[in-house]
């Protein structure tokens, strides 16, 4: 269950530790908020798969990096 303070890491509980969890939430924040588009710059991609990305507005399907589109 994901709190205020965990954020999405709160599913592994007490596990793992403090530092590891608290750097799965900044990359999971990252890769799951909208990206700008290369091709039409709108801010309408969302990530497919590690590194397969979809613009919502132009419908183009590209590839970049795992997280981010660059």
């Amino acid at each position: 269950m994901a709190t205020k303070k965990v954020g999405s890491a709160g599913r592994f509980g007490a596990r793992y530790g403090k530092r590891l969890r608290q750097k799965i939430v900044t990359v999971e924040k990252i890769q799951r908020k909208q990206q700008q588009c290369p091709y039409c710059n709108r801010r309408t991609v969302k990530r497919l798969s590690a590194g397969i990305w979809h613009c919502g507005k132009c419908e183009s399907k590209f590839t970049s990096k795992a997280y981010k589109v660059e």
